[in-house]
């Protein structure tokens, strides 16, 4: 269809950020065991490609600040003895928002006497302990940097070894397996493909995703021998969590480019308390310019809200309310003159409604050092209304084909994690 077609080329534009100008920023996080998510305390975080002396240990409570810090990319490693160490590669330290880099780390066991420790990247070691081959850890960091990443993650997934993709579409293809049979799912739940003009040109693809990586913190993606967990899956999986909004300082961020129209917003709900909030809202390019689009392109729009509201407790443990939903619309009207119809399509008209929802409510907390249980509740739903018209040999619009589907969920998932 030549309005895809468009759409998809006008996708390789360039983005452009606009920022507030800083040179320099703050680098904070949590340092936590990997297996109980409890705290890491006087771990030493250092800067390790940098003309100055950058560091610091994190508290008692795993938090770390580190102020000052030159707007570059850095290698920023973690040690803590009794772990092994963690080395983030090449993070980006903009002008306009702090870096939260939260880290986990993994339990080491030491024999006395002579000790010999390397650093080393943890990309290939999984955001999920219990995943032991055939997966890996995509960063942010990675879908923001290459090229042809488009801000989505999913289209970053094609280098990877055993999967393929193409230009068309970011459907993901694993070992020869269909698209439509890799399981999506985020927070720890599963939930339906959230890809804008999902299943149009192929089952299990589509244009781009709803997600951004303003909201996202690192996820796993899975090719092949997974834990036990993610039952529905044949193909692969990629598993996306959120991060967490900044709790102390407001942040916000402007972006246009092909894609689309972005901003996001982050930030406590009050000054000095833990509670946090974070939101993404794209608009469609495509529908902002329409009126500068052939007449055939019109109709094409799309936009996406993702957010995350997080409310840490003293006793209770943390509640987190997110959710993700998009919205897509897409036609074409037909050629009144018989002379010029070529095509079925040129004397047909077609509309594409399409959404997808997940919203859900996650409990976490801890019993003493080594036990936590994670619950969520979660409502999903998607859903597609298409119908096509043919123009008959009087010109009048006759019903060709129609199609409503709505599919809902609701997910009650609990975990209960001891080490």
């Amino acid at each position: 269809m030549n309005t895809f077609k468009l759409m998809f080329f006008i996708l390789f534009s360039v983005s452009i950020s606009i920022n507030a100008q800083n040179y320099n920023q703050t680098i904070r996080g949590v340092i936590q065991d990997e297996a109980t998510g409890s705290a890491v305390p006087f771990a030493n975080i250092v800067i390790k490609n940098s003309n100055l002396l950058l560091g610091t240990i994190s508290d008692t409570d795993g938090k770390y600040t580190i102020k000052n810090v030159p707007v570059g990319r850095y290698d920023i490693e973690i040690t803590c003895i009794g772990y092994d160490p963690v080395l983030q590669r090449e993070m980006l330290i903009s002008s306009s928002k702090e870096l939260v880099l939260n880290v986990t780390m993994h339990e080491s066991v030491i024999e006395l006497g002579e000790i010999s420790v390397k650093p080393k990247t943890n990309k290939e070691s999984t955001v999920n302990s219990m995943s032991l081959l055939s997966s890996r850890m995509l960063s942010v960091e990675e879908a923001q940097r290459y090229a042809g990443g488009f801000d989505d993650p999913a289209r970053l997934a094609s280098s990877f070894a055993g999967v393929a993709s193409n230009v068309g579409n970011n459907g993901i293809i694993v070992r020869g397996n269909a698209p439509h049979n890799l399981s999506w799912r985020m927070e720890g739940v599963e939930i339906p493909n959230p890809n804008h003009f999902a299943d149009m040109s192929a089952f299990g693809a589509g244009g781009l995703t709803a997600l951004s990586s303003n909201l996202l913190a690192n996820s796993d993606f899975f090719t092949g021998a997974f834990p036990a967990e993610y039952g529905n899956a044949t193909s692969g999986v990629f598993d996306i969590f959120m991060r967490t909004g900044n709790n102390q300082e407001y942040e916000h961020t402007f972006q246009a480019g092909g894609i689309g129209i972005d901003f996001s917003s982050e930030g406590p709900f009050k000054k000095g308390k833990k509670s946090s909030y974070l939101f993404n809202y794209r608009y469609s390019t495509l529908a902002l310019l329409t009126p500068l689009l052939p007449d055939d392109a019109d109709g094409t729009a799309y936009q996406d809200l993702a957010f995350k509201l997080n409310f840490p407790t003293k006793k209770s443990g943390v509640f987190s309310l997110w959710g993700i939903g998009l919205y897509d619309r897409s036609g074409a009207e037909p050629e009144t003159d018989s002379l010029i119809w070529y095509y079925d399509q040129d004397k047909q008209k077609n509309v594409t409604n399409q959404f997808m929802g997940t919203i859900g409510l996650t409990h976490k907390i801890k019993f003493g050092n080594h036990t936590n249980l994670n619950s969520s509740l979660t409502v999903t739903g998607n859903g597609l209304d298409y119908y096509t018209k043919e123009l008959g040999t009087d010109l009048q619009l006759y019903d060709l084909e129609k199609i409503n589907n709505i599919c809902r969920n609701l997910i009650l998932s609990s975990q209960l994690n001891h080490k």
